[in-house]
């Protein structure tokens, strides 16, 4: 006989808040709801937060209903589900989501959840499937949800009741964002009206994953996001990101520079100057559109000269791969970056893409997804090799986690309290910032 698991619940509460999502109510309880009003009122602008927001799982629960329960969340790329019957799953908290590619080509997305007694329905993170058979009494729904086969539930039984829950799901540009609210944020149609010019060029839809790393970060969601919204820390740990990128990219305080560095700068702000004015006379967009902080649906990008041969994120700065993206015939299109809020950051070159989402696991564990994109007619070994192509990001994300894991581990203690951000180089933290208590706040009302 199978053995039941040892383990009981890890508190009473994980059974309230099965029950209470399943009415549809709120899971914060009504003294989080009070003290995180107190802790946003009393938050001083240009400061880290207090502890809680990084230790509380009170304070993750709120953060898993009021923000990842009702934005828009980058998850995957079209790519992963080329083809009619392609899946992937995702677990943002509670949920687990399938995204699916339909008969006529088209995206959905779903609870993965069986309408029987509840059983998740899919198991594996990505595969291809006919139609979606729950393993357990094999009911069986097609690729738009609806329940098709039920056996021995009697005459009067209405398969058209029973379909599986849809969630809301997005292409921009070929990159898959899905939000589990029942009115998801409009504005994600501003974004991409905005991003479109930016992105196509590059062309996610005919590109492939020519591989992916998930990492589990030690340390809350928030400090993952706040780590990759400053390059503040790159030059004293980011040996590898630090050769293709300029010093000056992310900001620089004029008034503690020697005439060297002076020089250096004003040489870096000239060439993004004239590389804009080049890549724009090209139909390439490359100014800075900056929406992290009053829009809902939050985002940034802007293209950046790539520093050296001037070609690719790389070690040594050339193509990773000879196949360019879409119908790019120049190679030195520097580096285009896009951020969304709450949980996402790409960069994309002429050569490739690199992509990454956060998806929080608990108060102290995130887990950062990273998919590196070529050209789907790209070669491994002929046309790029996979080592040269990860080397730069693989290594970066093992020193952010090592760096996450310190701030994670220096919230916990008494000593921590908030601390100044550099007005030069963590402006994009700020912003991070007030979107996210912007938009806790709007939870709480």
């Amino acid at each position: 006989m199978p053995t039941r698991d040892p383990t009981p619940p890890a508190s009473i509460r994980e059974w309230e808040i099965r029950d209470m999502t399943a009415l549809g109510k709120s899971l914060i309880s009504d003294e989080t709801r009070a003290a995180l009003r107190s802790l946003i009122a009393r938050r001083q602008p240009g400061h880290s937060l207090e502890s809680p927001f990084y230790t509380s799982p009170e304070i993750f629960a709120a953060d898993m209903e009021y923000i990842f329960g009702r934005h828009w969340i980058y998850v995957a790329v079209e790519p992963e589900i080329a083809e009619a019957g392609d899946y992937v799953t995702v677990t943002l908290g509670l949920n687990s989501i399938v995204i699916l590619r339909n008969d006529d080509m088209e995206l959905r997305a779903f609870h993965n959840v069986c309408r029987h007694r509840g059983s998740k329905l899919v198991h594996e993170e990505s595969g291809a499937v006919g139609n979606l058979v729950c393993r357990y009494h094999q009911w069986t729904y097609n690729l738009e949800g609806n329940l098709i086969y039920a056996e021995h539930m009697g005459e009067d039984f209405d398969t058209s009741c029973f379909g599986l829950k849809p969630v809301h799901v997005r292409s921009v540009a070929g990159l898959i964002f899905i939000c589990l609210a029942a009115e998801p944020p409009d504005d994600i149609d501003a974004m991409e009206a905005a991003m479109n010019p930016y992105l196509l060029p590059h062309d996610v839809k005919n590109c492939k994953v020519a591989t992916s790393f998930d990492l589990i970060e030690r340390g809350n969601w928030k400090l993952t996001m706040e780590n990759n919204r400053e390059c503040y820390h790159c030059s004293g740990n980011h040996p590898e990101l630090t050769i293709p990128l300029f010093a000056y990219g992310f900001g620089f305080a004029p008034g503690q520079m020697d005439e060297t560095e002076l020089a250096q700068a004003e040489r870096y702000d000239t060439l993004v100057q004239t590389s804009h004015k080049h890549w724009e006379s090209c139909g390439i967009a490359s100014a800075e559109v900056d929406h992290l902080d009053d829009m809902i649906t939050g985002f940034r990008t802007q293209r950046l000269p790539i520093d050296q041969a001037g070609e690719s994120q790389t070690l040594d700065t050339h193509v990773a791969s000879k196949k360019l993206l879409g119908a790019l015939t120049d190679s030195k299109l520097g580096g285009l970056s896009f951020w969304t809020q709450p949980n996402s950051w790409h960069h994309f070159m002429s050569d490739h893409i690199v992509t990454f989402t956060a998806i929080p696991i608990d108060a102290e564990h995130t887990l950062v997804r990273t998919k590196w994109l070529v050209h789907k007619d790209a070669r491994e070994g002929i046309d790029y090799d996979l080592e040269n192509l990860t080397s730069v990001w693989n290594a970066t994300n093992a020193q952010d986690a090592g760096l996450v894991e310190i701030a994670q581990a220096g919230a916990r203690t008494p000593a921590y309290e908030p601390g100044p951000y550099s007005p030069y180089t963590e402006m994009l933290v700020e912003k991070f910032c007030k979107w996210y208590l912007g938009r806790l706040s709007d939870g709480l009302a």
